[in-house]
């Protein structure tokens, strides 16, 4: 299947590693181009070389509490590469502990990074893409149901998924669209480290898998081929829905 990504330009914040990076994966293998940002220069140079070099891929050390950060992923891709078509958003998770027990500076803190910094972006990105780009948010299964000991998570990832509905009807009529993405148990830095929290790695494996109908946990390519589909162009009448990515763990309808 063609997804119509040969030349599209995509901004991935987050990208260095996990998720994000995943996604620049697929998306430079169906051959488009890609900026990446992250916090640790180094991690972005290892980045940028492993999708290809500079041909393929552009890196920028930065943070999504900057104000100025969006401006320059969108002013990075149109002089690199001459146009931007989407962006996936993706912002490392918040500080472990329930609601009650982190403290207010982290609560800020989390704010700024996961919650202000994504809107910020989404706005700059939207405002710089015309008709047919797309915007994707990573979020977590904890917008649709609460994850013990992840408070913070908890409570600002399901006002996300209600700001990409609401800018998906703002944006619609300029044929610009926003999903939200929902990752659960997928094998990333991040969950290594939430399955490290209990003290036996391998029993917080087991347990999670089996909470899993597809019984384990899932690989940061598939995670990766999904967000590819849903910023390519094959899915044009996609928007303002939150997609789950999880092994079929959430039981919603």
């Amino acid at each position: 299947m063609d997804l119509g990504l040969a030349d599209r330009v995509y901004v991935l914040t987050g990208a260095s590693g996990g998720l994000g990076f995943a996604t620049a994966e697929q998306l430079v293998a169906d051959g488009a181009r890609v900026v990446l940002s992250a916090r640790a220069p180094e991690r972005v140079a290892a980045a940028v070389e492993a999708l290809g070099g500079p041909e393929r891929a552009v890196g920028l050390t930065a943070d999504l509490t900057d104000p100025g950060t969006p401006d320059r992923l969108v002013a990075a891709a149109r002089d690199r590469f001459g146009r931007l078509d989407g962006a996936l958003i993706s912002v490392g998770g918040p500080p472990r502990g329930t609601a009650a027990q982190v403290s207010d500076e982290q609560w800020r803190e989390s704010f700024e990074t996961v919650f202000l910094g994504t809107v910020r972006t989404v706005r700059t990105v939207a405002a710089a893409l015309t008709d047919g780009g797309a915007i994707a948010l990573v979020l977590s299964t904890s917008a649709r149901s609460p994850l013990p000991g992840l408070g913070i998570s908890n409570g600002l990832r399901p006002g996300l998924a209600g700001v990409a509905k609401d800018v998906a009807d703002e944006y619609g009529p300029r044929g610009v669209r926003v999903v939200s993405l929902l990752p659960g148990r997928i094998m990333t830095d991040r969950n290594r480290e939430l399955l490290a929290a209990g003290g036996d790695p391998e029993r917080g494996r087991a347990e999670a898998e089996a909470a899993i109908p597809l019984r384990r946990i899932g690989d940061p390519a598939e995670f990766g081929r999904v967000a590819a589909f849903l910023l390519s162009p094959a899915a044009g009448y996609v928007t303002g829905v939150t997609v789950p990515v999880d092994g079929g763990a959430l039981r919603g309808l």
